[in-house]
């Protein structure tokens, strides 16, 4: 401890760092053959095969018990890690070699271990309960001298130090509550393995390890409170030791110098906290407790002078200078308060006890020593053991099921008798926190997730604006071939006979019954859009309340009388739920009791005692099944008492119902359900109706642009075939010969079809045009006047009936068909003759919908529908989308 000026008032440490703390010594022990007796019992009760296979495992014990007799590594952290590996070896040697005086056990081994402090004194057993008290003794001795290995004149040293006292603590705290009182029940044994001595060596390093944090917290410069109450509980905790060193069995055991040691050490301690606690009351100018706790610490160094002898010099000078330093305060305060304060001074015995603080405890050493993971001897289980074992297991899996069923029936019981009372919603309702069931309120969210019914209002828009789309698409298409129609009536007109091709109605029949059966769908569906919006105004006020947000806020409410005579509400209330909560902490106690059956049942480990006992197996059943009787007694008060409690609850909830008028709320609250699941269905029709109809337009939209193509396709053909007729008439005109005509492959009169070019090659024209056609659209491609639709590979022409187009082209955008690319016609097969097909098939695949009756299904490629229609539900496979 380090010293300040007592006339400063300084709070850094009052007296020398002592540096000198105690240090336990192993206890040492004789050599045996531990090997040799373990494996003939293995050959004799198992097998000799059992015994080679287990032939490592021999040679390991054996190479543990012998580095802990001859000591080949004395560096203390070596010689705990020894301990530990040895100490788990012992207890699975100790499940399954029974080591006694019995003629069926192992009689030939016999452990001999000597005092720690009393060398002439040793004991011998002839059973493992010596060795394994004795091992952790030993562990509890190294960790002590690995505390004072560390350079404690630095925080880091301190700390460490600290910490290793804190695991010798640890040792000798494991030692008596597992291995003492066994030890101390055979033939002979030695003091320093009983409860007293392990007892007063745990609180020795618990003062040494609290030293240690003191020295530490004088040098970070604690408060003088905070320095006082650990300085306290250092002196307490040598007080606790030398009270056990001063009695029998350890008053004539020990040395007197440890005796000294633990005295002077505690003295100190309780003056270093009355010096500490002194500065603290300087502060407050509490000055008369300050004078009686300067003087209380004073006696106590003059009393422990008397018998100081033995006592290191190092701790002797610290005394001086203490009891120097609390003179040096006494005086200034007497001082003080004669000149000052004149308060009336209290005698020490009317002092309160001084404030401790413990910062440290026994290192907890069960996961540390714990053999439930080592592999060592693991097949070696005795038949016997193994059945009664399980008998035994079986009947504390029967008490266990029996008492998890009565928890289970209890709580089962809780939940319907409060369903029927509609406890707690009832109580939830009048504090306002209403809730719905959770199926419905599950309902709720989905609909409120994709948008509720105020964002119907927005897919009603996609339907029109689809539906414009589409009749837009369907004007234009139809003006194309109206246009079409018109100029080769022009040219019929002007060249008469001459202008021998077929008349475009002839060939653009089917064209025209396809878009006439579209006008057709595109009225019924703006029917059907029609019958969608005026679902959704007629139900907008049932729908609205999906829109609440929460949509607890629509249910109606719990509230008190707007009259009372007795005023008697908020007892009736907080009686019931006082009764609740009760009722709550009962259910948590059967959460517990079940947790501590299963917790029971996991450290219930009885084979070692089945390993050793000579007796009857039932004995030991009766005995050790009976620790469960605790807790199925708990088990039944529970039961009982909630049965009671419900009974209470039951009446109190009458009372309740009565002055809340509660069957009037729930018969309300039933209805406020059954309208929002009445709306819920509701917006799931209108629903699946509008994702029917956008799944309807864009469809449709896909069979109009293939349409459109087609007849794009068929006019740009007829204008190629157009120009090659004028041409021909201007020859004939101008009086070419019939052989001109034949060499320069002219008109015969048979004119080709749509996509079936009259030349295989490009013919030049050798004459100006003198005759053009009026209004001649221009060629998509003007680059070439031929045209072959992409990936196909005959255009059949025209005959009668006339044949499809060829599969439609796609179409990235519904208010214009992009050209096809340019490429000259393949030659004409005449035999070839394509099947017979109308222009009423769909030209979509997969729709059957009442917005398009048609027979079958029309080949091509699927254009990309011009939107993205985002909507929750999933398209029906079939079916119109009205749900009438």
């Amino acid at each position: 401890m380090s010293t300040s000026s007592p006339s400063t008032g300084s709070s850094a440490g009052s007296s020398a760092t002592t540096n000198i703390m105690l240090a336990v010594f192993e206890k040492k022990t004789s050599s045996i053959d531990i090997y040799r007796p373990f494996r003939n019992f293995i050959s004799q009760t198992y097998s000799e095969r059992e015994a080679i296979n287990l032939e490592d495992d021999l040679l390991t014990l054996k190479q543990l018990r012998s580095d802990i007799e001859r000591v080949p590594d004395p560096t203390p952290s070596t010689r705990r890690d020894l301990f530990i590996n040895y100490f788990k070896a012992l207890c699975l040697v100790e499940t399954r070699f029974p080591i006694s005086p019995d003629k069926d056990h192992i009689n030939t081994l016999t452990f001999l271990w000597y005092d720690a402090f009393k060398i002439k004194q040793k004991a011998s057993q002839q059973n493992i309960h010596l060795e394994k008290a004795a091992v952790l003794f030993n562990l509890g001795a190294v960790y002590s001298q690995i505390g004072l290995s560390f350079d404690r004149t630095t925080v880091e040293g301190r700390r460490q130090a600290s910490h290793a006292f804190i695991g010798a603590a640890g040792a000798f705290a494991y030692l008596r509550d597992n291995e003492s009182t066994k030890a101390s029940m055979g033939s002979s044994t030695t003091v320093d393995v009983g409860l007293e001595c392990v007892g007063m060596l745990e609180r020795l390093m618990l003062a040494q390890a609290q030293e240690c944090v003191f020295e530490n917290t004088i040098a970070k410069g604690s408060t003088p409170g905070v320095c006082a109450k650990i300085s306290r509980q250092v002196g307490l905790y040598y007080e606790e030791a030398l009270a056990a060193l001063n009695v029998a069995p350890l008053k004539d055991h020990f040395d007197k110098g440890w005796i000294s040691h633990v005295q002077v050490k505690a003295t100190l301690f309780y003056a270093e906290a009355c010096y500490r606690y002194s500065l603290e009351l300087h502060e407050k100018e509490e000055i008369a407790e300050e004078i009686a706790r300067l003087k209380t610490g004073i006696n106590a160094l003059n009393e422990a002078k008397k018998s100081s002898k033995g006592a290191a010099a190092q701790l002797l000078d610290a005394m001086t200078k203490l009891e120097a330093n609390l003179n040096h305060n006494l005086q200034r305060a007497v001082k003080e308060n004669d000149r000052v304060y004149l308060m009336r001074v209290p005698p020490p015995s009317s002092l309160p006890p001084l404030p401790a603080f413990s910062m440290v405890k026994p290192m907890s050493m069960n996961e540390v020593l714990d053999a439930s993971k080592e592999k060592m001897f693991a097949s070696l289980v005795p038949d016997s053991s193994a059945k009664a074992l399980s008998r035994y297991t079986e009947m504390v899996d029967d008490v266990i099921r029996t008492q998890a069923e009565r928890l289970q029936q209890g709580s089962e019981l809780t939940r319907v008798r409060l369903k029927e009372m509609d406890l707690p919603d009832s109580i939830l309702a009048l504090e306002g926190n209403m809730s719905l069931p959770m199926d419905l309120k599950e309902d709720v969210e989905a609909v409120q997730i994709s948008g509720g019914p105020a964002g119907l209002e927005a897919e009603l828009q996609q339907l029109r604006d689809l539906r414009r789309v589409n009749q837009e698409l369907l004007v234009q298409t139809e003006e194309l071939l109206q246009k079409e129609a018109t100029e080769d009536a022009q040219f019929r007109s002007q060249f008469g006979t001459r202008w021998t091709r077929p008349q475009s109605s002839t060939l653009t029949k089917n064209l025209q019954d396809r878009l006439n059966r579209f006008a057709g769908n595109l009225k019924q569906a703006a029917e059907s859009d029609a019958r969608i919006e005026r679902s959704v105004r007629d139900h907008a006020a049932l729908m609205s309340i999906l829109d609440r947000r929460p949509i607890e806020s629509t249910l109606p409410t719990l509230a008190k009388p707007i009259m009372s005579l007795d005023a008697t509400e908020d007892a009736i209330v907080g009686a019931l739920k006082q009764s609740l909560r009760q009722l709550e902490t009962l259910g948590a106690q059967r959460a517990g009791l079940e947790d501590m059956l299963k917790e029971m049942k996991r450290k219930d480990d009885i084979l070692p005692k089945l390993m050793t006992i000579t007796g009857s197996y039932e004995d030991l059943f009766r005995k050790e099944i009976s620790k469960y009787d605790p807790i199925c007694e708990d088990i039944a008060h529970n039961i009982e008492a909630q049965e009671q409690l419900l009974y209470q609850i039951q009446a109190q909830n009458e009372q309740f119902s009565a002055i809340f008028n509660l069957e009037d709320y729930k018969a309300s609250r039933e209805k406020c359900y059954k309208q929002i699941q009445a709306a819920i269905a509701k917006y799931r029709e209108i629903k699946e109706n509008i994702n029917e109809g956008l799944k309807f337009y864009v469809t449709l939209q896909d069979a109009i642009t293939n349409v459109k193509q087609q007849c794009s396709d068929f006019i740009m053909t007829r204008n190629i075939q157009c120009r090659e007729m004028i041409e021909d008439v201007q020859r004939h005109m101008a009086g070419l010969s019939f052989q001109d005509r034949k060499t320069s492959g002219s008109y015969d009169g048979n004119y080709p079809s749509i996509g079936q070019p009259p030349y295989q090659t490009q013919r030049l024209m050798t004459a100006p045009t003198q005759i053009e056609p009026p209004n001649t659209p221009p060629m998509p491609h003007p680059q070439s006047p031929y045209y072959r639709p992409p990936e196909q590979p005959t255009i059949p022409g025209y005959v009668h009936p006339p044949p499809p187009y060829g599969p439609p082209q796609q179409s990235s955008h519904p208010y214009y068909s992009p050209a096809a690319p340019a490429a000259s016609y393949p030659p004409q097969h005449p035999q070839q003759q394509p099947p017979p097909s109308d222009y009423g098939q769909p030209a979509y695949p997969g729709w059957r919908g009442p917005y398009y009756n048609a027979h079958g299904q029309q080949p091509g490629s699927q254009p990309r529908p011009p939107y993205t229609i985002p909507s929750p539900y999933t398209y029906p496979n079939q079916g119109g989308y009205y749900k009438q």
